[in-house]
């Protein structure tokens, strides 16, 4: 891409002890314009801003500080001084440099449009100029494949945004998969859960048929096997009585008792009180 930037150059004026105020804008010129060729931009931006502030509407100061400002890749700075360029000049030439120069700083920006507008009134000051033509018709093809694309972005947008809502679908799928299976499992276990409780409660209660009170039956596995039926009365411990020595005692106390019932039926027969002390 062709781009230039014109500088206004002045002749130095000689040094005399008593300059006049125009004299002094034109040495600041004169010095930056020659520090700028050197490349001391920060020394020439001083010189321009002193001959400004002598003159703020001095066309040459206001365009070159713009150039400094550009070399500098400060744009924004350089489209404001070559604004005040343009507008506070008369001539056409001056209004073409000014004009072209904006049209490069908007190129920089990547704003083709207003670059197109900038070349446009460049080329009503001066038609001819065949740098400003092409810089022109540049700008003007870079601004129309910009317009293409932002035509084709929305579409690309929409698929972007159908590919993002199919995602958004599968995920959500997934998502309701994960939670279904987690709910099966949540209720497998509750289910494992209640039955174990159930078994515990079964456990706990024991056998229905069981009578109260009775221990329960051990489980199948741990099961022991019954003694054997002893046939032989068991032998009687020190201090206790044998069963035979039992029979025999509550055969004769039954004999007692009969004896005595027989005594008592004959009393009340002959109408005699019975005793209240026992005859045995």
């Amino acid at each position: 891409m062709k781009k230039s930037l014109f500088l206004i150059l002045l002749l130095a004026t000689p040094t005399i002890w008593a300059q006049t105020p125009k004299a002094l804008v034109d040495n600041h010129i004169a010095s930056g314009n020659e520090k700028t060729q050197n490349e001391q931009l920060t020394a020439a931006e001083k010189d321009y801003r002193q001959a400004l502030a002598l003159n703020p509407k001095r066309t040459e100061a206001l365009y070159n500080l713009g150039n400094n400002h550009y070399q500098g890749n400060h744009f924004e700075e350089a489209a404001q001084q070559y604004f005040l360029t343009q507008k506070n000049t008369s001539s056409k030439n001056e209004k073409h440099q000014a004009f072209h120069n904006m049209g490069n700083v908007h190129m920089q920006q990547k704003d083709y449009a207003k670059a197109v507008e900038a070349y446009k009134n460049a080329l009503r000051n001066k038609p001819a100029d065949e740098e400003t033509r092409y810089n022109y018709a540049l700008a003007k093809e870079l601004l129309e494949k910009e317009k293409q694309e932002q035509q084709q972005d929305p579409q690309n947008q929409n698929q972007d945004q159908d590919q993002n809502q199919d995602q958004d679908q599968e995920q959500d799928q997934d998502d309701n998969k994960e939670q279904q299976n987690k709910g099966d499992q949540s209720k497998d276990d509750s289910d494992k859960k209640e039955e174990g409780d159930q078994e515990d409660d079964k456990s706990d209660q024991g056998n229905p048929e069981e009578k109260e009170g009775e221990e329960p039956k051990s489980p199948k596995n741990d099961q022991q096997q019954p003694p054997k039926e002893n046939k032989q009365p068991p032998k009687p411990q020190k201090g206790q009585l044998s069963p035979e020595q039992i029979k025999s005692l509550l055969e004769a106390m039954n004999n007692q008792e009969k004896k005595v019932q027989d005594k008592v039926n004959a009393e009340k027969v002959k109408g005699v009180p019975v005793k209240g002390k026992k005859d045995w």
